[in-house]
């Protein structure tokens, strides 16, 4: 790997663009401007997610990777030579090796697809790891050793959990309700309790700013404004902490489900590092309060978050960027 080798997390929620002995240099909302007619990109990141909900009818502010899944592969190019072409030094003609964090459950054609745009958008070489691999790698595991690690991403769009050992994944669940569906979540309940209409981005602050995953944390308010969905006017309304833990609850109840059965396909010996090492949450889902503690109680097993969870994958790839031999290891095929 060379110097300008790039590590990238195409996040549903974040792109983060790691360069090798440089660090993460591009930190944006996965939030796209595109014109309508001419299909150009206006806007990328923070000024387009600024545009989410107030676009004109000849502007659209799209997000390129829904659920986990590249939904549109014309602009998710653009994208990457948008991100390739700020980190590229001016007249550099060198083509940068990529590595791009993929979903745990990714199919052999998103592999392809990925790999292509990624391509097109002017990479050199280009692999894929398995985001809770890169996850783990980046909350500083060794997961190249013979001790089994227990590794929950929870995403925008994706939760993945996985047993990992060995530098490979023992016991995978993939799973397409994270951050993004609890904003959904809490959307619906508001409408349905209070009839009133709320925002995705409003959603979201709601979460991040009084949100709890276990009902027994303090109970914090916070004033949103919004629409009445009785008259139609403007208004403002005051949601609590409680609100947010009943309007999330059934998709903390499908983690704590699917968690549940990964432990137990989870072999034995593996099992019994797990209780010793614990649980290791990360992804930006993860700093909701209360997870780890809902964690413990349901399975009894320790559990932490991740240093800086959400940029947990994208520290991941760039110390793959370092590690070659280790890349080798964990860098999955556009075909299997």
């Amino acid at each position: 790997m060379r110097k300008g080798d790039l590590g990238i997390d195409l996040g549903t929620s974040s792109l983060l663009v790691y360069q090798k002995d440089k660090g993460i240099v591009i930190d944006e909302p996965s939030v796209i401007a595109v014109d309508r007619k001419t299909k150009k990109i206006i806007a990328i990141g923070l000024q387009a997610k600024e545009m989410i909900g107030k676009t004109p009818k000849d502007i659209m502010a799209v997000r390129p990777v829904r659920d986990g899944v590249i939904a549109d592969y014309h602009i998710i190019e653009q994208a990457l030579k948008e991100l390739l072409g700020r980190t590229k030094p001016r007249f550099s003609f060198y083509r940068p090796s990529v590595i791009v964090g993929v979903p745990a459950k990714v199919t052999s054609v998103e592999r392809r697809a990925v790999i292509e745009a990624a391509t097109s958008a002017g990479a050199g070489r280009v692999y894929l790891v398995l985001e809770p691999v890169a996850a783990a790698i980046g909350a500083g595991l060794d997961i190249f050793d013979s001790t089994g690690n227990l590794v929950v991403d929870i995403g925008g769009g994706t939760s993945d959990i996985a047993v990992i050992s060995l530098g490979g994944i023992v016991v995978s669940r993939s799973l397409r309700v994270a951050g993004d569906a609890m904003n959904e979540a809490i959307i619906k309940y508001v409408k349905r309790k209070y009839k009133f209409h709320i925002g995705e981005t409003t959603a979201e602050e709601v979460k991040i700013r009084i949100g709890k995953a276990f009902p027994t944390l303090e109970n914090y308010e916070l004033e949103v404004k919004g629409r009445d969905a009785v008259n139609g006017l403007p208004g403002n309304l005051r949601l609590t902490s409680e609100d947010v833990l009943e309007a999330i609850t059934p998709i903390l109840q499908e983690l704590i489900v699917n968690l549940r059965q990964a432990l137990e396909e989870t072999p034995p010996e593996i099992a019994s590092d797990i209780i010793d090492g614990g649980i290791v949450l990360a992804g930006g889902g993860s700093m909701i309060r209360g997870l780890p503690e809902l964690f413990i109680q349901e399975t009894g097993i320790s559990t932490i978050v991740a240093p800086d969870p959400r940029t947990c994958v994208a520290y991941g790839l760039g110390k793959l960027l370092d590690e070659e031999k280790n890349l080798e290891r964990v860098a999955v095929k556009a075909g299997r």
